[in-house]
This record gives C-alpha cells, structure tokens and sequence, in this order.
C-alpha cells in the first residue's frame, strides 16, 4: 500500500480554493495494468449543498397537527380572549343603566356568552384532534452489548500469523493484510469467531448459526437482566444482520429461544449494511407510534463466520482486516410508566439512501472473484459516495436540530450563493451547538478522520467512537451503541443532552438518530456494559505504522 499526494481543485464557479493533501490507498494487480484506488478521505461536501434537502428538512420540522392547531386555534383563542374582557366589562357597568337599556345589554351578553362558549369547545376540539394526531413518544429504556469470552480476543499479531497459516494468500495479499491492519485503528483486543480462528478453519453454517446465538442471546440475557422485562411482554421484535439470513430467519430464532407470544411483530433485515442498526430503529418507531402501549426489541449484529473471505482480490480483503465479532439489543417504549426508567426519548431520524446513483449502489458489492471465492469488495468511488450521502442527510437534519441562529447564517449564505450567484464561502453550521455526544460508525479510522475535519469536531467528541474501532473493531451496525455505552460509561451523559448517532452502509446509505437523555446516566450504572472493568484504562493512544 502506497500513499499518493494529489492537488485537489474545486469545480465550481467559487475562488479557487489552497490545494489540499490527499492520502490514498493504492492497490495495485500485478497480472494487469488496472489500478485501484481507494481514497482515504471524504471530499470537502459542505462546499456543494442542495436546496432540496433543505427543504426537506423543514418539512419533517412540519407537523401538520401543529400547524392547524397553530393556523386555527391561535385565532380562535385571541377572538375568545377578546370576547372574554367584553363580557367582563358589560358585567361590571350595565347595572348603571335603565331598565330598557338593561334588557339590551342582558341579551346582547346571552350572544356573547354563546360565542365564547362555541369559542371554547372548538378550541378544546382542535386540543383533541392536536393531541390524538400526536405521535406516541419512543423511549429508549435501555440497551445492551455483547462481549465475548475472553478466549475469542486475537491480537493484531495473532490475526496476521493465523492468516499466514491458512495457506490460502499469497505473499502479496499477506502483506498487503499486514499494511491495513498496522493503520486500521484496531487494537490488540478485538474478537473473532471460533470457526474462523479453529485450525483450520471451520466456515460451516453450523458455526455461523453457533456465532449468531452467541452473540444475540448473550446481548439479549444482558438486557432482560438489566431491565428486568419479562419475554412475554415483547410486543416487537426486530433483527437486523446484512450477510448472514438463515432459514428459519434469525428472529425466529429468538422467538424459539425465548418462546416469544405468538402475535409478536417479528421483522427480519438482511443485506442492507452497517447503517441497518438505524434502519431498525426508525422501524420500531413506526411501529411503536401505530401500536400504543407495547414493547420493542431491536438486536443488531453481523455474522462474520459465513463471510471471511480467503481469495486474493485486494479490494476484498480489507473487510477481514477490520470486521470482527459483537452485536446489541436495544429495549424501546411507548408506554408511559416506562418514562421515568428510561435513559433516552427518539427525537428524530432521518434516513438517505442513494441507491438510485449506479456507483453509490456498486461501491460496497457482494460478489465472487475470478477464481470463484465469495467477498464484499469495496470500490475506489467509496470515499466519495459515502461524502455525497452524508451531505445529504446532514443537509436534511440541519433544520431538525440546529439553533436557530446557525440556521439563519446557513440559509442566508445558502441563498447568496444559490439564488444571488455571489463568490462567497459556504457557511458551515456548528453542529457541537446542536449535540453534546457523537457516535458515528467506527467504520474506520480513515473515515473517522474525515468526518471530523468535515464537522470540526474535536478529540473528545470523536473519543467513544474512536476507542470502539480500537478495542471492538468495526462491528458492523451495534458499534453505534458500543460508543454510546463508552460514552455512558465514563459519566458523561447528562440530563438533556443530546446524542447524534450516524452511520453508513451499503446501497448506499447513510441514516442518523437523534436522542435525548432523560436523566442523568452516572457510571455505577453501567454495570453489564462492555466498557465497565476497562474504561478506565482508556483513552489510549493510537499509532499507525
């Protein structure tokens, strides 16, 4: 692996811009001229932005039962108000008056009285309509991550020698596994599946159907045991893992296990990527808000034994040297009692999928090598798509979650640019304002890179999701909630703060979830948290050879 330094230009009609490095991947193929590329680092995205994401992001600030309640009751209540101080006012003078005169007034008062009365009862009506269309809150009441045996930990060193014996790579592939897994970002801690670490290894669905128990009812015990829910009151089950769908599927695997009720909602997600574990979470959000008084479960995992692949295609061969062994299960409510156990309430999600573009669908592809061998490649357009989808998605819950004061420079400087054509650099909102705690996919320290020039966000905003990639390795869609439990597990989560959680996936995606603490999470309440007998030895340093 060589790194390339380039001069980038900026393409549009803007001053030209300082050149900037760029580092890159380069994979080259000795049986063919080809080249491929991966670039370490997403294009400067804030720079282009698109009025209709914009304004799609209003409009999912726009409840409809807001704005009639608003448009309607408003009126209503100050014509009501006004009719009010009348009434007062006629009842305190018209004693003063004649007989006649009284009568007059008596009966002009019986019409007000009725007004105001008519008045009220279709402000209490449009308080109704307001408050049956409100969507029924969702709590996270908990959440829970798998942490394997100690005996499933493989060294970095460990992982390089047990791919030299396989006998399966070449000499160049061998290296180039040792280049990427020396500057992954991974430490020495990470976990592996029994089936790929036997000798030889044992890649039989046996195995993977082994892993796939391990790690969802280990994650699932955790949670009853936290939360102290029985199975029987589960209304919603969902499941997600992208390359690993058995049949029976793996939710009814847990309704077997558990012995689950028989009219349980039960959904099973495969082949949509790390991003699915939100993909889940915006499900069970509908799904809470149209069944009133229920529980949902959502596990997130991926099954790593079934997908090792042994071949010698370069673009391939990354995803053995970051994937590795974990999954979640995460307890969200409805219900109103459960309020006050809750640690987060949904905010908002917001979800992008840019499957329409042919090399946003391509550049994260299952498929077969020449001589036949089954791996997820990635393409060298990934930096680039991944950029493009989270400009996207940031642009779309911009309006969701900033200030109003960075909206306002956002849509002024948008609008000079937009619609005036004047020379002026984008105004790239602050989104520190907007949350206090990040957990953005520990894809890979590349892509953790990028995103933090990209937001501006400093060391301590990108610690939970770095020292995840570090000590869990990338765990495809449940290392959002690992950095989350790392971030609760060092007492930083405070009563109101706000939590952004982003992730990326294949199609490709990119999806996020906005929550907000409901209390205060101390540290002496994470016990049962994949952090708990570490965090103290953390944050490490860490370097790349």
């Amino acid at each position: 692996m060589e790194r390339s330094i380039s001069g980038e230009k900026n393409t549009n009609n803007i001053e030209m811009k300082d050149e900037r490095l760029l580092a890159e991947v380069a994979i080259f193929e000795e049986s063919s001229s080809v080249v491929i590329k991966i670039r370490r680092k997403l294009p400067d995205f804030l720079n282009s932005v698109k009025l209709k994401y914009v304004k799609l992001g209003y409009g999912y600030s726009c409840n409809p039962a807001t704005l009639i309640l608003f448009f309607l009751g408003l009126p209503l209540f100050i014509a009501t108000s006004a009719q009010l101080r009348r009434l007062a006012y006629k009842v305190d003078v018209f004693a003063l008056f004649s007989d006649n005169y009284l009568r007059m007034t008596q009966t002009a008062l019986l019409l007000d009285t009725a007004t105001v009365l008519v008045g009220l009862f279709v402000l209490v009506f449009l308080l109704a309509i307001y408050w049956a269309k409100s969507p029924y809150p969702v709590y996270l009441v908990d959440f829970a991550c798998y942490k394997p045996e100690d005996e499933r930990k493989l060294s970095i060193e460990g992982f390089l020698k047990m791919t030299e014996e396989t006998g399966s790579f070449e000499d160049e592939s061998i290296q180039f596994q040792k280049k990427i897994a020396r500057r992954s970002g991974l430490g020495d801690e990470t976990y592996f599946a029994k089936g790929i670490t036997s000798s030889p290894p044992n890649l039989s669905m046996r195995e993977a159907r082994l892993e796939a128990e391990s790690v969802m009812f280990g994650a699932m015990d955790s949670l009853f045991k936290k939360t102290g829910i029985k199975p029987e009151d589960i209304g919603i089950l969902i499941v997600n893992c992208s390359l690993f769908n058995p049949t029976p599927s793996l939710s009814s695997m847990i309704v077997n296990h558990y012995k689950l009720r028989t009219d349980i909602k039960s959904y099973n997600l495969g082949g949509m990527g790390c991003s699915a574990g939100l993909i889940s979470i915006d499900l069970a959000q509908h799904l809470l808000q149209a069944n009133p008084n229920t529980c949902a479960i959502v596990v997130s995992t991926e099954n790593i034994t079934l997908n090792w692949y042994f071949g010698n295609d370069r673009s391939m061969l990354l995803c053995n040297c970051i994937f590795r062994m974990g999954g979640a299960a995460v307890l969200l409510s409805n219900r109103g009692g459960d309020r006050g156990r809750a640690k987060y309430r949904l905010a908002h999600t917001v979800r992008t999928h840019k499957g329409a573009d042919d090399n946003s669908y391509n550049c994260v592809y299952q498929r077969e090598d020449d001589k036949g061998s089954v791996g997820v490649s990635l393409a060298r357009e990934l930096m680039a798509v991944a950029g493009d989808a989270l400009k996207t998605n940031i642009t779309t819950l911009g309006p969701l979650v900033l200030p109003f004061s960075e909206q306002l420079m956002f849509l002024a400087t948008l609008i000079r640019r937009k619609v005036l054509g004047a020379k002026v650099r984008p105004y790239i909102p602050d989104f520190k304002l907007a949350f206090e705690h990040f957990c953005i996919h520990a894809g890979g320290r590349a892509v953790l890179d990028a995103v933090q020039k990209n937001l501006d966000l400093g060391e301590w905003h990108m610690e939970p999701s770095r020292m995840t990639l570090h000590r869990f390795g990338n765990t495809s869609s449940s290392s959002l909630w690992y950095e989350l439990a790392y971030t609760e597990a060092k007492g930083r989560v405070m009563k109101g703060d706000r939590v952004w959680q982003i992730a990326f996936g294949s199609g490709f995606k990119c999806n996020s979830a906005v929550w907000r603490a409901l209390r205060k999470i101390p540290a002496k309440e994470c016990e049962g948290n994949p952090w708990f007998d570490c965090v103290d030895k953390y944050p490490v340093e860490v370097h790349a050879e």
